[in-house]
């Protein structure tokens, strides 16, 4: 597997690239131009000045994460082929520096959901949380009042400029269907993956987080079922997901390490964080240890290694600890003591898989003897 680190740009992320480079294994980071605004082509000088911030440290720049899909595509509307047409554009930009994986999403609205940032947990640290029952109560206008509170850092997928028309969007989906959603989708996929695999680049669409429906608004990649549609609307090698453990993993019910074996030549890129799910419906983010959480990261990872996994993964949203002031999720601390949790385990496995092959010839040997 090919280990990278999500950063968020010069002077946009409390985390540099000096720093990332001191994490073992990590080979690149996964970036984005988060000020470009949604449907916009990205340009080249832009892309370019990333590259060389990044080649400075020996780093690649092979994902992308995310070029957001414009609403109107998500709904269908008839200005949709214009803002395709510009997707087709940036891709065709991106390839040109090398760029090998685009993830996305086909979230409508939010991109994701919790309702606390800033969660303290026994030991002090804070983390990430989702509260059931504050959802099923909370009006959306007052949970983007709460996440776009810290004017220090722009959240993703919570941009300001984009939910300014927030009224409007959710008068405009009410007239959208679930399968009208899978639609618009196959629509946009149709015409985005040729472009991809003409430029040897993987299409990665990232699950619902969380994988069920949210004020109402319908929700697409949030099962195992619902993947194996989705890799079935486009038979194409471009066409793939971005599997995420702790989208997925909310949902007791989904089987990530099936997910990984089933899907093995479709994943070209993976989350792996872990979360601790509770029985009233909440669920909180949680170191990588797969005994701090609900998650079997061990079975995960080894699902991983069994299918001779070679795409990149990254540290998904770590705690905030030794009282570091970052980005939610995003700080530099708990996510580095994921990297080496995951390696750990990765490392474990190739030994023993090292030692079973030393094994098998010599227990041939003694047969034939």
């Amino acid at each position: 597997m090919k280990m990278v680190f999500r950063w968020f740009g010069q002077g946009n992320d409390t985390v540099n690239l000096q720093h990332i480079k001191q994490i073992p294994g990590v080979e690149g980071i996964v970036w984005a131009l988060h000020d470009i605004p949604v449907g916009e082509v990205w340009p080249m000088e832009r892309i370019m000045n990333m590259k060389q911030q990044a080649d400075r440290y020996g780093f690649h720049i092979d994902v992308v994460e995310s070029v957001n899909v414009h609403e109107d595509i998500k709904l269908g509307l008839p200005t949709r082929d214009m803002y395709i047409e510009n997707y087709k554009r940036t891709i065709e930009h991106l390839a040109e520096v090398g760029v090998k994986v685009i993830c996305y999403n086909f979230m409508p609205v939010f991109d994701w959901i919790r309702t606390d940032l800033f969660k303290e947990m026994e030991d002090g640290s804070t983390a990430m949380f989702y509260e059931k029952d504050k959802i099923e109560h909370l009006n959306p206008s007052e949970l983007v009042e709460e996440m776009v509170n810290n004017p220090n850092f722009t959240v993703p997928g919570w941009e300001p400029e984009r939910l300014k028309s927030l009224s409007r969007l959710f008068e405009a989906y009410r007239h959208v269907s679930k399968q009208d959603l899978w639609d618009n989708l196959q629509y946009f996929l149709e015409q985005v993956t040729p472009i991809a695999e003409v430029n040897d680049m993987k299409l990665a669409i990232h699950p619902d987080d969380p994988p069920w429906s949210i004020f109402g608004l319908p929700r697409l990649i949030t099962s195992q079922e619902s993947i194996r549609r989705l890799l079935q609307m486009v038979e194409s090698p471009s066409n793939c997901v971005t599997l995420c453990s702790g989208s997925l993993g909310a949902n007791e019910d989904n089987d990530i390490a099936g997910m990984v074996k089933e899907f093995a030549d479709r994943i070209p890129f993976a989350h792996i964080r872990n979360l601790k799910r509770y029985e009233n419906g909440d669920f909180m983010e949680t170191s990588h240890r797969t005994k701090d959480g609900s998650l079997d990261i061990l079975d995960i990872v080894k699902a991983y290694h069994d299918i001779g996994f070679t795409g990149y993964v990254r540290p998904d949203h770590g705690r905030h600890i030794w009282g570091e002031v970052s980005r939610p999720g995003y700080g530099l601390y708990d996510r580095a003591l994921g990297i080496m949790y995951l390696w750990g385990i990765w490392d474990s496995l190739e030994i023993k898989k090292r030692k079973q092959e030393l094994i098998a010839p010599q227990s041939s040997s003694n047969a034939r003897t």
